[in-house]
């Protein structure tokens, strides 16, 4: 059966197509198809608190295209979710309304607690050493969500209005570095060994300018060195030399600069990046919901 997710965030939006299917009597997760609209949201939202009516035309279309494509798929099902840009907006229900009535899409805007139980919906720590703790760093154009995993369960879960978009536009308070900062420290003293998992497409993305293949997971001086690498080239040079997305070119330094003030104040060395994010939390929420719909019926 096949899942699709819509995740309108404040650089990008994304429609996911999952396949879901058995083996050995688990489910397994296929990624078939990905598509990514540097729509940027944000750029608005953290500069003047609205989305434009340009940014929202655009949106709209993307999403009435999103909106055919799923009807072609023949999905399970399907579901929308917007984030920090959105529930920022002053005018976010009113494009919502728009987008149901022009592209007949359901969008739920999410809180900074239902964005980061999303992501936490992955479950990828079964595949990790369950002896040890986890911080799960997930960066995005308007918040980071860090939830902590420790003991079989989490233990803390907080979102922070620190993105790469509101970074580029200065708009990230002194206060809430600090905030969470405090944050780190307060809720990983004494844990040991601790390690991160990185969520979002920009640690997706210095994991394969590392040039790892086997291994999973990033040192902090690795991502050190890429930041440092990074910073050295101009914006056009990033885009032309290291052949990243202009959309990505830019983020990508402020998203680094995120993971190493997290690493640093929580004492983690290295980072686990399985490359899953929110809309692959989207997915598997929806095969539990039809999971335990099918369990009911049968009983």
């Amino acid at each position: 059966m096949v899942f699709a997710a819509i995740d309108i965030g404040s650089n990008a939006m994304r429609l996911l197509f999952c396949r879901v299917y058995t083996v050995d009597g688990k489910p397994h997760f296929s990624k078939e198809e990905l598509i990514r609209m540097p729509i940027r949201l944000g750029e608005d939202v953290f500069l003047h608190g609205t989305i434009s009516d340009a940014k929202a035309d655009r949106l709209i279309t993307a999403l009435k295209g999103f909106a055919e494509l799923i009807k072609a798929y023949g999905v399970e099902a399907h579901r929308a979710v917007a984030t920090s840009a959105m529930r920022d907006a002053k005018n976010g229900a009113e494009i919502i309304a728009r987008v149901k009535a022009e592209a007949g899409l359901i969008v739920e805007i999410i809180d900074g607690k239902n964005e980061a139980a999303l992501v936490f919906s992955n479950h990828i720590e079964e595949l990790l050493n369950p002896k040890h703790a986890y911080l799960y760093i997930d960066v995005g154009g308007g918040s980071t969500e860090l939830t902590l995993y420790y003991d079989n369960k989490v233990i803390a879960a907080k979102s922070f209005n620190i993105g790469t978009v509101r970074m580029l536009l200065e708009k990230v308070e002194k206060d809430e570095w600090d905030e969470m900062k405090s944050w780190l420290k307060r809720n990983t003293v004494g844990i040991h060994p601790l390690s991160a998992i990185g969520s979002g497409g920009n640690i997706n993305k210095i994991f394969k300018m590392s040039g790892k293949k086997e291994t999973k997971h990033l040192s902090y001086d690795k991502v050190k060195n890429i930041y440092d690498m990074l910073c050295s080239y101009t914006y056009q040079e990033r885009v032309e030399r290291l052949d990243l997305k202009p959309d990505r070119a830019d983020v990508i330094i402020p998203a680094a600069k995120i993971f190493l003030t997290v690493m640093k104040n929580a004492d983690i060395e290295k980072v686990f990046v399985p490359q899953v994010g929110l809309s692959d939390g989207l997915v598997h929420q929806m095969y539990d919901t039809f999971k335990k719909a099918k369990t009911t019926v049968k009983s």
